[in-house]
């Protein structure tokens, strides 16, 4: 298969950076993102696992990949998949209430930026992620900008993802 590439970027700051699809490893969720691409919605900045920025999505896959190359520590660079329950995120904790409901399902992708990751939810445990991208390129530029969004606030801000 040829390498597949997507650009990802924090829109209102004007960075962007490149990433691989990795197809090898986690085919199916590849294929679900690829074939849902372009998203970008609202990014929030991590509570709880330390330096990653995300966005929420409605479901867009047939049938929600499994966990194919799962990861609980990402590496800076690393893309990631999680599906969650509306009911699980549904909570003034994370800070979206407002989009999240209870009986519905959201995709997150999720980019990480810098080292020392873990992906442990002092309310359900361990949260597995598929990692199915890694950026290859601009990763110092979005890591000053995530860090930015952390200092200065995430509001007005969108994660967008689309086809190179």
């Amino acid at each position: 298969m040829t390498e597949r590439y997507i650009e990802v970027s924090l829109v209102k700051r004007g960075i962007t950076g490149t990433a691989i699809l990795l197809d090898d490893r986690a085919p199916l969720t590849c294929a679900a993102v690829w074939d849902a691409l372009p998203l970008g919605s609202d990014v929030y900045h991590a509570k709880y696992a330390r330096n990653e920025i995300y966005a929420l999505f409605p479901p867009f896959a047939e049938s929600e990949p499994p966990l194919e190359n799962p990861t609980v520590t990402p590496i800076p660079g690393d893309l990631c998949y999680f599906s969650f329950a509306g009911s699980e995120l549904g909570t003034k904790a994370y800070g979206y209430d407002r989009e999240v409901r209870a009986g519905t399902t959201v995709v997150d992708l999720a980019l990480f930026y810098e080292r020392n990751n873990l992906l442990l939810n002092g309310h359900v445990g361990w949260v597995p992620g598929i990692v199915w991208g890694q950026v290859v390129e601009g990763l110092e530029e979005l890591a000053e900008g995530c860090n930015d969004l952390w200092r200065t606030g995430a509001a007005g801000e969108t994660l967008s993802f689309r086809r190179l």
